[in-house]
């Protein structure tokens, strides 16, 4: 293995006409790991590599790009620590006019700055923030994707939050970031689903959130996923779950955050695109029904709109079907259908005149005590609330099915206290101040 590389980087150093081929070969080797680390360990060999990159032979240096590239796969840190060398000319060439080696330049510094955080802290000071800045308004869909992903390597490390994102957010990058997020659906997914993910390691990190508000990303975030609904009614929706993840994720994320300012947009759109979209994707990418069930759940947990309106739009019997889907779905559907009914009586004669009650008897008998405590929960609001429930509960047998549970530890006391509500459902008004009741059931939330 170390003649063949030796042999390589000799081939790449004579200087000959056929330099190039040299590179092409010493391009294919490097595709293997064992490769990658002899080639580093050789005298001279990066050094090589970065004068012939920095030549001016543009198909010498473009094949040189090429190596280095394959170089920067490597999982392993010392390769991309030898590299450092090469990371000042990586940003200088971000300025050029090939669009192939800036594609080059972008990707092999991203999958640089993932394996090592000494390149990182060389990337930083050398002004990696303020060159990728002045890449995003490039005309090209290719530059732009390179760039979402050397950006989303950055944003996801460990010291993103105080010395990347800080940087970031002194930059340009969110507001045209938020652009393209907000016009993928008509230049193109591949940067906007890099950018979005951006925006969504931002949002994470709690020290953006502000910032992004003041963008307006609820409102463009919402009228795109209004878009993205309609736009996979109407044709093939295949590749815009990519899209759909992070926006979902960025939006719940953002609605949860109490930053003191009203940010929970009045649209009922919203909520027609959520079940569009859980619709058109449960069967083929049934990962993106929990992602809309946790924004349903931001939407629904304090304001009465969202509730109010899934109820008056006829939208609860295709929140119900939901239940049977998996663990998760059950659990974020009960915890939605609690939202709803915390909201009071007017809200829990809604959910029970809708038949919620028949479906909700055969979550009990479901062998998961994390779903069947929710969905004791739900009942006893719906019994709190709304004592016809309680009547109706009984007289469909649940009682038998409660006791059921009454040997399973982490349930028992809350079945005792459903019990007694069902079986006395005229004196649910006393259970409503009882700090026992109260705190059996706290347990949940």
């Amino acid at each position: 293995m170390c003649g063949q590389v030796s042999e390589l980087l000799r081939g790449v150093q004579r200087g000959s006409e056929d330099r190039r081929g040299w590179l092409r070969r010493l391009r294919r080797a490097l595709q293997s790991k064992e490769t990658q680390q002899e080639f580093v360990r050789l005298d001279g060999a990066v050094r090589t590599l970065v004068g012939l990159f920095t030549c001016s032979l543009p198909d010498v240096q473009l094949e040189a790009a090429r190596c280095l590239h394959e170089l920067s796969h490597s999982s392993d840190a010392a390769v991309a620590e030898a590299c450092v060398p090469v990371t000042s000319y990586l940003l200088t060439y971000l300025s050029g006019h090939s669009i192939e080696l800036m594609e080059l330049c972008l990707y092999t510094l991203g999958n640089l700055v993932v394996e090592s955080e000494v390149v990182r802290k060389k990337l930083l000071p050398q002004g990696i923030i303020p060159v990728l800045a002045s890449c995003i308004q490039s005309p090209h869909e290719a530059v732009l994707e390179g760039l979402g992903y050397v950006l989303s390597q950055l944003l996801q490390a460990k010291e993103a939050p105080t010395e990347i994102i800080p940087l970031v957010l002194d930059s340009v990058l969110p507001q045209h970031m938020l652009r393209l997020v907000c016009c993928g659906l008509k230049f193109g997914t591949g940067a906007a689903v890099e950018f979005a993910w951006c925006l969504h390691y931002i949002v994470c990190s709690h020290t953006a959130n502000v910032e992004l508000m003041s963008l307006g990303a609820v409102p463009a975030l919402t009228s795109l996923l209004c878009d993205i609904a309609s736009e996979i009614s109407q044709s093939d929706s295949e590749g815009l779950e990519l899209l759909i993840c992070p926006v979902l994720r960025c939006l719940s994320n953002l609605l949860a955050e109490e930053t003191g300012h009203e940010v929970q947009p009045q649209d009922e759109r919203l909520l027609v695109a959520l079940f569009i979209i859980m619709q058109c994707y449960l069967q083929q990418h049934p990962f993106i029904v929990p992602e809309s069930l946790w924004l349903l759940n931001n939407l629904t947990a304090d304001e009465p709109f969202f509730c109010s309106a899934l109820l008056s739009m006829d939208l609860l019997p295709a929140l119900l079907q939901l239940l049977p889907h998996s663990q998760t779905v059950s659990m974020l559907v009960l915890t939605v259908l609690c939202n709803i009914a915390e909201k009071g009586p007017a809200y829990c004669q809604q959910l029970h005149q809708q038949a919620a009650l028949p479906l909700l008897l055969h979550v009990l008998m479901v062998p998961d005590p994390e779903v069947v405590g929710q969905c004791l929960e739900l009942l006893h609001l719906l019994f709190l609330h709304w004592p016809q429930v309680a009547t109706d509960f009984v007289r469909q047998g649940g009682h038998q099915t409660l006791e059921q549970h009454q040997s399973t530890p982490e349930l028992q006391e809350r079945v005792r206290v459903l019990l007694d509500m069902a079986l006395h459902p005229l004196d649910a008004s006393a259970f409503s101040s009882s700090p026992a009741v109260l705190s059996t059931f706290s347990q949940m939330t």
